[in-house]
Parts: structure tokens; C-alpha cells; sequence
């Protein structure tokens, strides 16, 4: 499809267009009508549902995605290419892993105005997983056995990225640090009645530790999610798991997505009770592809990264629309990972 022809909202999506993406994609039939319908809780992105009235063999409803609605998330979305990023993922990177993903008809952007549009297919009944109130063992496991298909199929492949878009592992980290150092207070001071004085103070003593955090360490590399967590994932429907958001992906360490998502996303009493055995899955998955890492070192790492969905919540929160969910998001986020931070004792890895 041409630039000229990019749709640049959901209220532009109309039957003839998705007619025209659908038969591109092999599909018999025709849309006849639609409905649309706000869904999900991205923060970055806005996920329409649109149902359809068909005749032949048509999908009866499928998903779009286009930038925020909010203009601090849209801004957000574009200067950090959130948009740019994701697009690029599912036009290149898609088909060459082994995670689950959806099947997507259509990938566009304009790199001037970053105005996108992703079309795929709709997941339910699948339901998405509820940061909030986190997950237990089951859904965990289906979690790291996709993570380590994704890692597993893209290990030490970065010459597939394109390094102004998805990082290589190799850019400088320092504004990340001062980023974190300059929102930490901000962060505090929003959430200052629902933090322990302990929560705080991990929170400041990550300030002092995030350049050495932040580090290029001498570890192999793959295609890394950054925000594998629950909202991000589609559980039941076609798949056993989907996942889906791809606005963060780059190349770096395995354990960073590990590790942030057993400390944003499983139950602290869970993740202590079966943290090892989650960690044996992982890797017992991983070592059926071509990669070059040992449990003592998967080890390491894990504890070394601890800090990934504190680093996140504090940043993320400062820099997308405040809304009420967003709130209460960040801030379990933010408390599961100090806790998992305190349990490793990941400040004195760090330094």
C-alpha cells in the first residue's frame, strides 16, 4: 500500500480499506461494515477492535493499533521511536523468531509524522494478563518457556537490526542513568503515602548504583522484549500465550527480560517459593537452540538485573498521561521489583 494511501487513525479504517489489506492477504470475501471499539491499556499506543460484518472467508474481527491518544504518550511514543521500533520488528524481525506472536496483515509507518497503523488479528477469547494483580506459577512458566523461544531463535543474531531503530546492544546507557537519577524524586513523591520507608530507599541507593547498572557486561546477546510483562500478553484464544508490544525490543542481555519479569509480573510469595524451578524452564527451553550461556551464569545475570522493572516503572511513569491504572501499575511494579532487589541483595551484585 502507499504512503499516501497510510491510514493515520481508527476513524480512517473503513470495509473498503481493510477489504483491500484482507485480499492481499489471500482472504476470500468481503467486509460489508464495521464496528470499532477501544480496547487493551497500552500507554503508548491506542488497540481498536474492529468487528466486522462479512460475507466469504473473511475474519469476523480483527485489531489495529495506532499512536496514543494522549499527547504527552504520543510525544513520548515518537521521540524514544516506540513506533518507528515496533513497526520495524514485525516487518523484519517477526518471522525470523519462535515466540508466539500474531499473524499481522498490515505494518505501515510514516517515518516523517511516525503516524502508524498495524493491523492483525484479533486474539480473543484470549484475555490479556492483569499487571495489577499479577500471575501465579502456570501462567509464569507459559511466560519464560515463550521468553526462551525468543531468545533462543534470535541469540547473537544483531546484524538482523538496524541500529538507529533496534539497538545492537552497544549505545551509550549514560542518559538512561540520568534520566532515572532525574525522575527518581518525582517518581517518590507521587507515590510518597503508598512506599515504605525501605521502598523509598532502594529506590535512591538504585541512583547511586545505575551507572554501573547500566554497563555493558561481557554477555551474549539477543533480541530482548525490555517490557515482558503481563498487560503485554494474550493468554487463551488461539494461542496458549501471545505476546504483543514490541515498541521497546532491542538486542542485549537474556536475563534483563527474564528478570524484569519475574520482578514485575509474578507474585513476590510465588516467585520466592518457585523462582528456581521457573529459572530451570527457562533454561532447559533455551539450551534447545544454539546459544552459548551456563546455569551459573543464568544465575548471575538474573541477580544482576533485578533492578529492570524499577528502572522502568520510575522512568515510564514520569514520561507517559497519568491516569488512574497507569498509577496503580507502576507503582505494583515498582514494589514487586524493590522486594525482588532486596531478597537478591542486587545492590551489592551491582557494585
Amino acid at each position: 500500500m502507499s504512503e499516501s494511501k497510510l491510514i493515520r487513525s481508527w476513524e480512517g479504517v473503513t470495509a473498503d480499506y481493510l477489504n483491500e489489506v484482507l485480499n492481499k492477504k489471500n482472504f476470500e470475501g468481503r467486509v460489508i461494515s464495521l464496528k470499532r471499539e477501544s480496547i487493551g491499556t497500552g500507554q503508548v499506543g491506542e488497540n481498536v477492535r474492529f468487528s466486522l460484518k462479512t460475507e466469504g472467508n473473511m475474519p469476523r474481527s480483527i485489531v489495529g493499533k495506532f499512536p496514543a491518544i494522549d499527547q504527552m504518550s504520543r510525544q513520548t511514543g515518537i521521540q524514544l521511536l516506540n513506533y518507528q521500533r515496533e513497526v520495524f520488528f514485525y516487518n523484519n524481525l517477526q518471522s525470523e523468531t519462535t515466540i508466539t506472536t500474531p499473524e499481522v496483515f498490515l505494518c505501515e509507518i510514516d517515518p516523517k509524522t511516525h503516524d502508524f497503523i498495524i493491523l492483525m488479528e484479533d486474539l480473543a477469547p484470549g484475555t490479556p494478563g492483569d499487571q495489577i494483580a499479577g500471575c501465579g506459577f502456570e501462567k509464569a512458566k507459559l511466560a519464560l518457556g515463550e521468553l526462551a523461544h525468543l531468545h533462543g531463535s534470535m541469540w547473537e543474531k544483531t546484524t538482523l537490526a538496524d541500529d538507529e531503530i533496534v539497538s545492537r546492544g552497544n549505545k551509550d546507557q549514560t542518559p538512561t542513568a540520568e534520566l532515572y537519577k532525574a525522575l527518581a524524586p518525582s517518581f517518590v513523591e507521587r507515590y510518597a503515602d503508598k512506599l515504605t520507608s525501605m521502598e523509598k530507599a532502594t529506590i535512591s541507593d538504585l541512583g547511586n548504583s545505575i551507572p554501573r547498572y547500566l554497563e555493558s557486561k561481557d554477555s551474549p546477546k539477543t533480541l530482548i522484549h525490555i517490557d515482558y510483562r503481563l498487560d503485554n500478553m494474550m493468554f487463551g484464544g488461539p494461542y496458549q500465550l501471545a505476546v504483543v508490544d514490541w515498541q521497546s525490543c532491542a538486542f542485549g542481555c537474556p536475563l534483563n527480560d527474564v528478570s524484569y519479569f519475574m520482578g514485575t509480573s509474578l507474585e513476590p510469595e510465588i516467585r520466592l517459593e518457585r523462582e528456581t524451578e521457573l529459572l530451570e524452564h527457562y533454561f532447559k527451553i533455551l539450551q534447545e537452540y544454539d546459544v552459548s550461556i551456563d546455569w551459573a551464569t543464568i544465575n548471575s545475570l538474573y541477580c544482576h538485573y533485578a533492578p529492570a522493572g524499577l528502572v522502568m516503572a520510575v522512568i515510564a511513569s514520569m514520561i507517559v498521561g497519568e491516569t488512574q491504572r497507569g498509577n496503580k501499575m507502576f507503582l505494583a511494579m515498582a514494589k514487586r521489583s524493590a522486594r525482588m532487589m532486596l531478597e537478591l541483595d542486587s545492590i551489592k551484585v551491582i557494585s
